[in-house]
């Protein structure tokens, strides 16, 4: 009888801990940040996404507004198109609106930061930014002061 009651209290510990990972696990992918929540839908193009993954930050002034949605490539112009999911509570930006693809800190992940413009035009659902900065590639500024470090040397 003893061990019958440690088997179901040690079966209920496993299933309560399980519970209690998978929800950590949901909360820090922020899988449902914005699930239920109001919200609409900016499109812009970039020349490089360089590292920018789908469900990556939308900030303004290190404040997270929204979250990426998808991310395609314009068939016509062989460009990035980066589709945005923004919280209603932030209906305010303007048709001058640019938008810059950041990294936090030396290596850290890569988000999207909207800087608002002056434009009386307010941005609605589905409208697109077309004041874009693509993302810095580390790999390519590393290589272009190699490239300029030897040219000098030669002169």
């Amino acid at each position: 009888m003893n061990i019958k009651k440690i088997q179901l209290a040690v079966g209920l510990f496993i299933v309560i801990s399980i519970m209690a990972l998978s929800s950590l696990a949901i909360k820090v992918s922020n899988i449902n940040e914005y699930a239920n929540s109001e919200s609409y839908q900016l499109t812009a193009h970039f020349d490089n996404i360089g590292g920018l993954k789908i469900r990556s930050a939308v900030k303004v002034g290190g404040v997270v507004v929204g979250r990426v949605t998808e991310i395609d490539l314009d068939i016509s112009t062989m460009s990035p198109v980066v589709t945005m999911k923004i919280d209603s509570r932030y209906n305010q930006f303007s048709s001058e609106t640019s938008a810059a693809i950041l990294t936090a800190g030396l290596l850290g992940e890569q988000y999207i930061s909207l800087t608002p413009g002056g434009d009386d035009e307010i941005l609605a659902d589905g409208d697109e930014l077309y004041d874009t900065q693509s993302a810095l590639v580390l790999e390519d500024l590393i290589g272009q002061f190699l490239f300029s470090k030897g040219s000098d040397e030669s002169l």
